[in-house]
């Protein structure tokens, strides 16, 4: 058995036990992937201050995420597909966070249900969801996610339409996967992956199959999906989501100063800085170069998370630093989900706590909620100057 001290280890056993165009879901971008690969890239421009004579004993990682107590500022994201990366994957991330004490997000496109998530945990996770056209269906989840005891709403508002990702077109990427001589050439090597999915019955999308008019099965689920994404989703809609949700809410997709305040002003309970991992707009900056402007504008106003390219728990504090309340990873769980199933949804959880902890005494720090970016060294020019 590998010894697993890094997300990379994590990420080499996914690539060899999980399907191909799966793995190729979790590890792609938009177009020329210029934004995905800048989302991790960009970290390694800040450097860390190490502070030495201080007393590191009796460190914590505790914190609060909109009100929530979190074992550290840590969520996992919402990621769509993931029961296709391990058999009942939601479940067993959710599982995972739970005693981990750190909050889930579950997808609109996952592959176990809201109900399927709620039945097989205790904690209250958080539901994300997409504004499909559908004003019935939109509804209905929101009602299911209430009842569930769902504590936050997170609404993506960065995928009205769909970027174009060249690998999931290639792969013909569906759940469950169509059988093309390919794709029995790849599961033949992916046996241990093709067990486990034959003892579940969860192999398609649980929230949307049997829930939205006229899907009944996965050859009507394509054409739903991409004619239903909500065009029209603006401010106002976004307003009246949040009035029928009534609970906590989270606003996903925010990469721009003047989108931060107009999140602010709807009263939104925290903002995700984020550019969907890469798989939107390419071309976009990174969240951690846009995360510092963000927190000047709005940071006084609204809880400001961040996603997209955190890969350590250095990654972490560097967010923590530049402002940001908390953070979400979903690659980094993805890859150990794949790997481990739910054991290593829990060994991405270590390695990112034991980075996070050991990283912040090196800084001279021994409490999470007094990281600041005193324990940075950023480039004069890291934001970038944009005209």
């Amino acid at each position: 058995m590998a010894v697993i001290t890094t997300i990379d280890d994590l990420k080499r056993l996914h690539k060899r036990r999980v399907p191909k165009m799966f793995y190729d879901y979790a590890e792609s971008g938009s177009w020329t992937e210029q934004t995905f690969r800048e989302n991790t890239s960009d970290f390694d421009k800040i450097r860390l201050r190490q502070r030495v004579a201080v007393d590191m004993s009796n460190r914590t990682t505790k914190s609060e995420m909109i009100g929530q107590d979190v074992a550290m500022p840590v969520a996992l994201a919402p990621v769509g597909l993931t029961g296709m990366q391990n058999a009942d994957g939601e479940i067993k991330a959710a599982k995972a966070a739970e005693k981990f004490g750190v909050p889930f997000t579950l997808s609109t496109m996952s592959i176990c249900s809201i109900e399927d998530v709620a039945e097989h945990t205790n904690a209250p996770f958080w539901f994300q969801l997409y504004v499909m056209q559908d004003e019935e269906f939109v509804d209905n989840i929101i009602a299911r996610a209430k009842n569930a005891g769902c504590s936050a709403l997170v609404l993506t508002l960065d995928l009205q339409i769909l970027g174009q990702r060249h690998k999931d077109l290639k792969n013909g990427l569906t759940a469950p996967p169509k059988l093309t001589i390919p794709t029995l050439i790849d599961l033949a090597t992916k046996w241990r992956w093709g067990m486990e999915m034959m003892k579940t019955k969860r192999r398609s999308f649980g929230n949307i199959v049997g829930h939205a008019k006229d899907v009944g099965d996965t050859s009507s689920l394509s054409s739903w999906t991409t004619e239903q994404f909500d065009l029209q989703l603006d401010w106002d809609k976004i307003a009246k989501l949040k009035e029928k949700w009534g609970g906590k809410l989270i606003l996903k997709g925010i990469l721009d100063v003047e989108d931060a305040r107009k999140a602010a002003e709807i009263g939104a309970d925290a903002i995700i800085v984020s550019n969907h991992g890469g798989r939107q707009l390419d071309g976009a900056l990174s969240a951690i170069r846009m995360l510092p402007s963000i927190v000047a504008a709005v940071g006084d106003q609204v809880e400001v998370h961040m996603d997209s390219g955190i890969r350590s728990g250095q990654d972490v504090l560097k967010a923590l630093a530049l402002g940001a309340k908390g953070t979400y990873i979903g690659r980094a769980y993805i890859y150990g989900l794949g790997a481990m199933g739910e054991t290593g949804v829990t060994k991405a959880l270590e390695v990112i706590h034991k980075e996070l902890d050991t990283t912040m005494a090196l800084c001279g720090r021994r409490d999470i909620r007094t990281i600041d970016r005193d324990v940075l060294l950023v480039p004069q020019d890291f934001e970038g100057t944009w005209v």
